[in-house]
């Protein structure tokens, strides 16, 4: 009969592919299985598994949501080791108080710094800009990044627009970050990692913050936030060329940027301006959207806003930056995104949360694979 010694090891083994969905590293890296006993089941026969298992957990805080996925996930890792009972036990608790200081002060000395700086990082990062408010630059963001999580890579947004931040309600989220011995977890929604100062305590009033201190929240957002390694991180910036304009820019000299407008000159004229900014600061253009470019009404599209803002843009900072900066995408003007919004849903999801496979789907699909092709001028 195999050693129970062995049967413990290969359990510990599959559970170092469990991963935590928050921390985004094993279960067994982090610490948190304590320990795996495995005996002679009372009464074993041919039809039935030879050991009963229970699995030691602990978590890093006492009532982490996360906690039923994490252990869903440890009993599927379990059970599929043949030797052992087809529903182990699992044991939770929390994580010590000093077992917890070590894992954290582990975790920030990887970090250091913006870990989104650093030298081979590998995540794309696109700032979404406009040059005035009203043109649905934050829709714009949260449908995006929504697309890109639902296309399966790993995203994380932050809104970077401290005095009219968006994000939250137009994610639905009402929580706020868990705060992991002073290192935070970003809130997920509809599979975006998010955190605004939205999510904080307060910040129903108005926030009345200079430069410094705009900066400072930003760098916060980026070092005191444990994202992982996303694949794609997405800023929603405030309108203009302000300071958070500028830190990002200093902060994150390898993020790309995409200026939003309507089709009216009042807004495209303004839109310009915003990525002009790259002529002053390490950041390339990386396109231009153009929303509310139409409503269709009877099979007719009706331009309530005009026509060609996009297109102007896209021919004003190409020239200027000396470099191609393309119009990406024409997005329609359609109530639903308004409605399902503000009701806490990303438009181009369904209520289950798939990328829905109509027209604004596939439009910000569209949008999203081209984000991601390599700039011929980087090729």
């Amino acid at each position: 009969m195999t050693d129970t010694r062995e049967i413990e090891a290969a359990i510990y083994d599959r559970l170092s592919r469990v991963i935590d969905p928050e921390l985004g590293r094993s279960v067994t890296d982090l610490g948190m299985i304590a320990a795996i006993n495995a005996v002679p089941s009372a009464e074993p026969s041919n039809a039935n598994p030879a050991y009963d298992v229970t699995v030691h957990v602990e978590l890093t805080v006492e009532g982490c949501p996360l906690s039923q996925t994490i252990t869903n996930q440890i009993n599927g890792a379990v059970a599929s080791y043949p030797d052992a009972a087809l529903t182990p036990h699992i044991e939770v608790r929390s994580m010590s108080r000093d077992k917890l200081e070590d894992l954290v002060a582990d975790l920030k000395a990887e970090r250091k710094q913006n870990p989104f700086s650093k030298p081979g990082v590998k995540t794309r990062i696109f700032a979404i800009a406009s040059g005035k408010g009203g043109v649905g630059k934050s829709s714009v963001t949260a449908n995006l990044a929504a697309t890109f999580a639902a296309l399966g890579y790993d995203t994380a947004a932050i809104d970077a627009d401290i005095y009219g931040f968006s994000l939250p309600r137009l994610f639905g989220v009402h929580t706020q970050p868990t705060n992991l011995n002073g290192m935070l977890m970003p809130v997920t929604a509809w599979g975006v990692k998010l955190i605004s100062i939205g999510m904080f305590a307060g910040a129903d009033r108005a926030i009345l913050w200079r430069g410094p201190r705009l900066q400072r929240s930003l760098e916060q957002f980026l070092s005191d936030v444990w994202w992982g390694q996303p694949d794609v991180l997405l800023l929603d910036l405030a309108p203009g060329t302000g300071d958070m304009a500028i830190s990002v820019a200093q902060a994150l000299p390898n993020a790309e940027l995409v200026v939003v407008t309507t089709p009216q000159p009042s807004a495209s004229d303004i839109a310009v301006r915003s990525g002009l900014v790259a002529l002053q600061v390490p950041m390339k253009v990386r396109g231009v959207v153009e929303n509310m470019s139409y409503y269709e009404h009877n099979g007719e599209r009706l331009e309530i806003f005009g026509a060609g803002g996009g297109q102007r843009v896209s021919d004003q900072l190409t020239e200027a930056l000396g470099y191609e900066v393309p119009l990406m995408a024409q997005l329609p003007l359609i109530p639903e995104v308004r409605e399902t919004g503000e009701a806490g849903r990303p438009a181009v999801l369904d209520a289950d949360g798939a990328l829905r496979t109509d027209g604004i789907g596939v439009t910000f699909c569209s949008l999203a694979e081209r984000l991601l092709e390599v700039p011929a001028a980087n090729q």
